[in-house]
């Protein structure tokens, strides 16, 4: 009885939790961009189904009744998701891109143990986009800086419900009532269904029965003492792989697959293929989906424009002139040759990049990247350059005409307590 009264005052400060945080959208989400603010309503339907797990799940111990109560969550959530790959090419797609990845939060009443940590990592990740949009929108409108502190106060705000009542995760209750079956099943105004067809496998005591008739038949053959090898067959030398060279070498005697032997639904789904694009919408130059394409020219640039390169594979692409900022995501095997940019240069998600710059840029970031060579210019020498989650980054700085000297980035560091504070330092592995 004290656990269930405990509960019962965990699931009024969640439904206050819930009231003021998740389901109260401030008015900044209508004046970003109400268009681009469709996925709100299944947002907010996710703040209203979280609720019926946590009233339930003192209830219940099944991992397919849990499941069947985050459906709805999982439906909505896959459709936020779906939602921002649909509108890559929107100027809110930061905004749409912090929803999307921090989403998922919702789902902690699913992770055992420690579900605060599982929110904060989501959050983290959504911290990722929203930086982009202070920066972005920083002296111009202030109302999309309101936006993501309301948004992030969302996710901080449920780490200290979490911390505060669900520290190990959410506690089963082992006396407590059966959870009702209207909560798993969504009414229906049908009749009811017809019963189900007649199993099409016998049942458990006829397999019984045949694997004692078999374990029988089987020791009767065994007690057929020499009698029993009248049943093998005879391997002629031909067959025999110490006796014929040639099938050792084949790696023995191959037999003529039948139909039988063919897996159905073993046929490989084919890729879906995007087309390629190569063009500039609004103040974005698009190139996207570009495969052994090394002629990519940009040259008709601005300096209020910004480049968009997503999933190119064993590509170069050249930008003349002086362009804000440049993106490089989930590409492979790509050639990035410019001449200045304003902003940043940012790498996101790829492998084996290569970029060269002919001018000035100030600033480089490169993120969970395998492999990135930065060829800088004398003008450029100058610039910072942040990376994190990477690996195999060289910087190549000029030391005369067509001459680079190569310089590894770090990628394994040292902390040490110097008494006040951390210190952290690169370490080298002496070989």
């Amino acid at each position: 009885m004290v656990y269930i009264q405990v509960q019962c005052k965990c699931q009024k400060e969640h439904c206050c939790f819930r009231k003021e945080t998740v389901c109260s959208l401030p008015p900044c989400y209508t004046k970003v961009n109400s268009k681009h603010w469709e996925h709100k309503g299944p947002y907010k339907a996710c703040g209203i189904s979280l609720s019926e797990p946590v009233l339930v799940i003192c209830v219940t111990s099944h991992q397919t009744e849990l499941a069947d109560l985050l459906r709805p969550i999982s439906e909505h959530i896959e459709e936020i998701q779906n939602f921002r790959e649909k509108n890559r090419s929107s100027h809110l797609f930061n905004h749409l891109s912090a929803v999307s990845e921090s989403i998922p939060a919702l789902g902690w009443v699913a992770v055992s143990q420690k579900p605060g940590p599982y929110v904060k990592e989501l959050n983290d990740a959504a911290m990722f986009y929203t930086n982009r949009v202070l920066k972005d929108y920083k002296d111009i409108d202030p109302c999309h800086a309101e936006w993501v502190h309301s948004y992030l106060s969302i996710w901080t705000e449920l780490q200290a419900f979490i911390k505060q009542h669900h520290t190990t995760g959410l506690v089963w209750s082992k006396t407590g009532p059966i959870a009702p079956p209207s909560l798993f099943t969504a009414p229906s105004a049908g009749p009811c269904p017809p019963p189900p067809p007649p199993p099409v496998f016998p049942d458990e005591q006829t397999k019984g029965d045949n694997s004692v008739a078999q374990r029988s038949a089987l020791f009767a053959q065994l007690n057929q003492g020499e009698a029993v090898t009248k049943g093998l067959k005879h391997v002629s030398d031909e067959q025999k792989t110490h006796k014929n060279p040639a099938l050792r070498s084949q790696g023995g005697v191959h037999h003529t697959s039948t139909s039988k032997d063919k897996v159905p639904g073993s046929t490989p789904t084919p890729v879906k293929k995007h087309s390629p694009i190569l063009e500039l919408e609004g103040k974005k130059w698009r190139v996207e989906h570009q495969e052994q394409a090394h002629t990519l020219l940009i040259e008709e640039t601005e300096l209020r424009q910004v480049v968009y390169v997503f999933s190119c594979t064993n590509s170069t692409l050249q930008i003349k002139g002086k362009v804000n900022s440049i993106i490089v995501d989930n590409c492979k095997k790509l050639g990035l040759v410019f001449h200045n940019v304003v902003g940043i240069l940012e790498v996101i998600n790829s492998r084996d990049i290569q970029l060269q710059v002919l001018g000035k840029v100030p600033t480089i970031s490169i993120n969970k990247t395998e492999g990135c060579h930065v060829y800088l210019s004398k003008e450029s020498l100058d610039c910072e350059i942040v990376s994190a989650k990477s690996s195999e980054m060289n910087i190549l700085v000029p030391q005369g005409d067509d001459e680079y000297k190569e310089f590894p980035v770090p990628e394994q560091f040292k902390t040490v307590w110097d008494g006040s504070k951390l210190v952290t330092e690169p370490t080298e592995i002496a070989g």
